[in-house]
């Protein structure tokens, strides 16, 4: 239920002096976009009475269907601290919805309220927990972003090595400051690798949330004179910014995963949901990982995991089961990075989740080795497969995998999967700086 109503809103826009709002929504690929209105035009906006050309976003409608208009979400009504105090800014996040009145189909927010709608039917309200790395860079001259860093920085340093804690700790109380619940953030492994971790809320809620935080950490790095980035791998020879995610199902106010008297404090739910996973991670990966880029980070000896298994024991696999238990049992799927689109990547995880607990899909074993270190003779007696390797094989299972188009609708995964096609090609078509410095000289 939402906290305000629409006579809050106007009363706060009018008590605070908020002079612009920002209609915000996310198109296919996960960017943020917004229309600006001044705060006369709120109340209109309010009766979802704002239009815009839905033919000019990615992903979206074509030409001659190009009129939508944005529907406010009243709870997620926000003030942005680093704005002006007088003038002051604040945002609502938007549906999307056609002229006649119904959803958009094709907008990622409704794709999963509808899958989180499924879930409700079943009784289960889906819990999401995210974990976001990013990394703080230099710009230069022009103001443009660099991978340019001078720290030195490990895994849970601290100033003065960590050159980005005063930058990190203005990042989360401007995120406490619009009502996030930050547990924990400190410096990660790699040089100008950051982690800032939020408390785990309702799956829409969460997807929100990841927007904003994006938002709002490359605002804060701007005023500091860094860039933030959510680049899986911007550097080679180190280790990649992920996202990830825990999940866990409740009903009736109660962790479902849980099982005291099992060996690894899980429900059969729980197993259930992680057979749905595994089943369908390959499927699943072109929207976790949505780039090019994605795939260099997913390699071995780099943290981030290559193979689909799971483990209670270990702390590299796919999916980890972490030794908290009791209301706080989740599933953590690892392979999933921030520059993901977080609505659909959400839909698809609870998607594949419901059908593993509907057709009681059991999980492989589990594997509590270290994958990276096995030989190849030993994968295949395990029978460990791979992820996808790249975005072009991504693309493949993507298309391969029915579920994706049951959860996003067939018209979905054909724009989805074109896109991603077409990027590929574009990158296979350019030719890299390794390539110059192998070739150019030798040939």
């Amino acid at each position: 239920m939402s906290k305000y109503t629409k006579r809050d809103i106007l009363e706060l826009v009018e008590e605070e002096d908020i002079e612009f709002i920002r209609l915000q929504f996310t198109d296919l690929f996960g960017s943020m976009k917004n229309l600006a209105i001044t705060s006369s035009h709120l109340k209109r906006a309010l009766e979802n009475k704002v239009m815009f050309d839905g033919s000019s976003i990615e992903g979206f409608v074509r030409v001659e269907e190009s009129d939508m208009y944005l529907y406010p979400d009243y709870s997620t009504f926000a003030m942005f601290p680093w704005r002006p105090q007088h003038g002051k800014v604040a945002r609502l996040i938007c549906d999307v919805y056609r002229p006649d009145g119904t959803c958009y189909e094709g907008d990622p927010r409704y794709l999963l309220k509808k899958v989180i709608q499924e879930a409700e039917e079943m009784g289960y309200i889906f819990q999401v927990g995210p974990e976001c790395e990013f990394f703080l860079y230099h710009m230069d001259d022009n103001g443009l972003p660099t991978n340019i860093t001078h720290e030195q920085a490990g895994y849970f340093d601290m100033g003065p090595i960590d050159f980005g804690e005063n930058a990190r700790r203005d990042m989360v109380l401007t995120l406490e400051e619009m009502g996030f619940e930050v547990e924990a953030s400190h410096h990660e492994s790699a040089p100008a690798q950051h982690e800032i971790d939020f408390r785990y809320n309702d799956a829409l809620v969460t997807a929100d949330n990841i927007m904003t935080f994006k938002l709002a950490i490359k605002t804060i790095a701007k005023r500091h004179g860094l860039h933030a980035t959510f680049m899986p791998k911007p550097k080679s020879g180190i280790d990649g910014s992920g996202m990830h995610i825990n999940m866990s199902l409740s009903k009736d106010g109660v962790n479902i995963f849980q099982d005291a008297h099992d060996p690894n404090g899980l429900s059969q739910e729980a197993y259930y949901f992680l057979g749905g996973i595994m089943k369908h991670i390959k499927g699943m990966t072109l929207v976790l990982n949505p780039l090019v880029n994605s795939y260099k980070r997913l390699v071995p000896g780099y943290e981030a995991p290559a193979y689909i298994v799971w483990s209670a024991k270990n702390r590299t696999p796919l999916v980890r089961i972490p030794a908290t238990r009791g209301e706080d049992t989740r599933i953590e799927l690892r392979s999933p990075d921030p520059a993901c689109n977080p609505y659909l990547a959400l839909a698809v995880c609870l998607a594949a989740g419901l059908e593993g607990i509907r057709k009681k899909i059991t999980p492989p074993k589990s594997i509590d080795r270290d994958v990276s270190q096995l030989t190849k003779e030993e994968l295949k007696e395990l029978q460990i497969e791979n992820l996808p390797r790249n975005l072009k094989e991504a693309v493949e299972a993507f298309e391969e995998d029915t579920l994706m188009k049951e959860v996003l609708s067939e018209e979905v995964c054909q724009k989805y999967a074109m896109g991603k096609r077409k990027e590929w090609e574009e990158y296979n078509a350019q030719v890299s700086q390794w390539e110059l410095q192998n070739y150019l000289l030798k040939i």
